[in-house]
């Protein structure tokens, strides 16, 4: 397995962008660990990959960072504070700064597609100004710019979430995760619901996202040619452990066959 220095915390919170865990596990029934131990850095740049078999704990990796999973123990350095210790005001102020991408979409379906990416704004926003949908207007600038970006376009603006395409879907859950100004894209399977071009479509929409924002991004992802294709290092994981650590042009068959148990992974 590759390695990768870890820095301190107090490094760690230095690196504008940078990730670092140590010793994360996480058990829902107490004595089997779903995470064994994860300790990993992630540098405040490019696209990260997360590859492994089903019920691996890929996407518990990924909802532990941002904590709608509750890690059993571990530290998660991010920021210059350890998320895994973060509670009430404090967390939620915390995850402003985390845009997440979820594989059903996450979207508002009775709401417009304008008003769904301005739900990336609610952390920011008095709770008054969100109720009664009165956003400043640079949030609704920034929203019509996004809407261009993703490849929608400003006639998708009123259409009603439930009236899109699952990549389309896919294309508003990114700019919702971008209007938040994050410092940090989570996307948990991307991909997984959609046909094989928009599937391509939507990683390499991800992958501007990271370059054009100076952003890291790290995606849970089960096609690994699309992982090998788009990111810059791909970690490989096998019933909760890291097994694999490196960059895609090191990725070989043996280390396919210990992450997935044999030539049927491979597939």
């Amino acid at each position: 397995m590759t390695s990768h220095p870890h820095p301190t915390p107090s490094e760690a919170g230095a690196l504008p962008g940078s990730l670092l865990i140590k010793g994360l596990r996480k058990e829902y029934r107490a004595g089997q660990p779903v995470l064994k131990d994860i300790s990993l850095t992630i540098e405040g740049r490019g696209l990260t990959a997360i590859i492994g078999p089903s019920g691996t704990g890929k996407s518990t990796l990924i909802r532990c960072i941002n904590r709608l999973v509750d890690p059993t123990a571990g530290e998660i350095w991010f920021g210059g504070q350890d998320l895994a210790s973060l509670r009430g005001a404090q967390l939620r102020a915390a995850r402003r700064r985390i845009g997440m991408v979820f594989q059903e979409y996450n979207l508002v379906e009775r709401l417009s597609v304008i008003e769904n990416l301005l739900c990336g704004r609610l952390g920011y926003v008095p709770a008054w100004r969100a109720f009664m949908r009165r956003f400043p207007d640079a949030d609704i600038a920034r929203a019509f710019e996004l809407l261009d970006a993703v490849g929608l376009g400003q006639d998708f603006a009123t259409r009603r979430a439930d009236q899109l395409s699952g990549g389309q879907r896919q294309r508003v859950g990114i700019a919702r995760a971008v209007m938040q100004s994050p410092a940090l894209v989570l996307a948990d399977e991307p991909t997984s619901s959609l046909d094989p071009k928009t599937s391509v479509e939507i990683m390499e929409l991800l992958a501007k996202v990271s370059s054009d924002q100076a952003v890291p991004v790290i995606i849970n992802i089960h096609n690994v040619e699309l992982a090998k294709r788009f990111a810059q290092r791909i970690i490989g994981m096998s019933r909760g452990a890291v097994v694999f650590d490196g960059p895609p042009d090191a990725l070989r068959d043996d280390h396919l066959r210990e992450i997935y148990g044999g030539e049927g992974g491979l597939a």
